[in-house]
């Protein structure tokens, strides 16, 4: 995916959970990002603020957003009834721009403008740039309104941050190829599990982890990769 792809997605939300560290506990709040370039994805913040003593620390930064109605009905059936939508997720590190570097960006890309009137308008702001993360973009159709399976997962990494799998894989070893894990899949319309040459496997694009076909394999031949 592409970083303006990527800033596409977060802006279509406009207000994003920003969490850092504090000490031993996270912290969230409320904010946006609001421009973009091949170095990253920019955001304002203020240095009397303890989220810019918290991201000077650490110069790390988790950002996710949920693109769909806030509002969860209850069915007939009991169960939660979900409008199609999407999440969006970023972790990664930051760094703090100065301004005479933000009005050399504001000079060729209009988009950062916007940061450089804020700075004159309150001194005391400051930009930062997540400029190395991996992130994840869910969307979901929980009733299949619109396709046969119930999600589309894409992972994307940007500025090589650090990064490794996580989710289920089926253990072609232990695998007894009975085929307990697709029924369930298809069943309940994920239909990430597929038959191969050696047996069974997991399109992650797809996949939940929900635990399903790892609770109903006899073998166990399923692992959970966290």
């Amino acid at each position: 995916m592409l970083i303006e792809d990527i800033y596409q997605r977060f802006d279509r939300i406009g207000c994003l959970t920003f969490a850092t560290i504090d000490g031993d506990y996270p912290e969230t709040r409320i904010a946006h990002l609001f421009a973009w370039d091949e170095e990253g994805l920019y955001f304002r913040t203020m240095t009397i603020k303890p989220f810019y003593k918290q991201l000077k620390e650490t110069e790390k930064l988790s950002i996710c957003g949920m693109s769909a109605s806030p509002h969860v009905e209850i069915g007939k059936d009991g169960l939660p009834n979900f409008e199609p939508g999407y999440t969006i997720k970023a972790t990664g590190a930051v760094k703090e721009i100065s301004f005479e570097e933000l009005k050399k960006k504001a000079s060729t890309k209009p988009i950062f403008e916007l940061g450089v009137k804020d700075t004159i308008k309150y001194p005391d702001t400051v930009t930062f740039c997540i400029y190395s993360f991996k992130g994840d973009y869910y969307n979901y159709d929980y009733d299949c309104t619109s396709r046969d399976h119930k999600i589309i997962r894409e992972h994307f990494n940007f500025g090589n941050f650090p990064d490794r799998f996580k989710g289920l894989k089926i253990n072609s070893k232990t695998c007894i190829k009975c085929g307990e894990c697709e029924l369930i899949c298809q069943s309940i319309n994920f239909k990430a599990v597929y038959q191969t040459k050696e047996g069974y496997a997991i399109d992650v694009d797809k996949c939940d982890v929900c635990g399903s076909c790892s609770k109903i394999c006899p073998v166990n031949a399923i692992e959970s990769y966290c």
